[in-house]
């Protein structure tokens, strides 16, 4: 059985490195776990927020954030991150280049555009970014994933997996979350989807390699 292994949005904007942006309390700590994670698994996928300077999404303040839009692929507001250029847009330190992954992602290029999951461009998930295809492809039947944030992207991204068909497994030493209540409610809501896990630590991690 071939499993690949997913760092979803694992960048500096989402890491106190940028603390305008969306910075996740202790973000650096999921490098090393990323990196084991990756080394048990049989291909290694990416993603990266690549969001333009004039999105549609845009706002000055986090007071002004989480507000409704009405843009069908654009939900909520956000304060500017991972702009291309940029020092949000880089991987955390200690990743690999995006060449060395098997499979990479840039996703929310369009100004109007603002997708969490990293399998579609959209968020009515009808434009497919290709790694769904690349998966199954590649005869991969598992899929684990880390990265950030978890309560946003990581989530959707495991959503969306699991509705393709793969079995979906989250390494939970491997991502973190914008806030605590975010953290405790996206993990209860996990627990009731079939085929996705949530793993607590290296020997469980190492387990469901085997």
């Amino acid at each position: 059985m071939k499993i690949a292994t997913f760092d979803v949005d694992a960048q500096n904007g989402f890491s106190p490195v940028c603390p305008n942006e969306l910075p996740v309390p202790n973000a650096e700590e999921i490098v090393p776990e990323l990196e084991y994670m990756a080394s048990l698994g049989d291909f290694r996928i990416g993603s990266k927020d690549a969001h333009p300077q004039n999105a549609v999404w845009v706002v000055d303040s986090k007071d002004e954030m989480l507000q409704p839009l009405h843009y069908p692929n654009a939900d909520l507001t956000w304060v500017r991150h991972c702009e291309p250029g940029t020092k949000g847009f880089e991987l955390l330190k200690g990743l690999p280049e995006t060449t060395e992954y098997d499979f990479f992602i840039w996703k929310g290029m369009e100004p109007d555009l603002h997708p969490y999951g990293a399998c579609y461009h959209d968020i009515r998930e009808e434009l497919s970014t290709g790694v769904i295809e690349f998966l199954k492809q590649k005869d991969v039947q598992k899929v684990v994933i880390g990265g950030l944030a978890f309560d946003f992207c990581v989530k959707t991204t495991a959503l969306q997996l699991a509705k393709a068909g793969f079995s979906v497994a989250i390494y939970l030493q491997a991502t973190r979350a914008l806030t605590e209540s975010g953290y405790e409610q996206t993990k209860a809501e996990l627990t009731t989807i079939p085929n996705l896990t949530l793993i607590t630590d290296r020997e469980e991690l190492a387990a469901y390699f085997n």
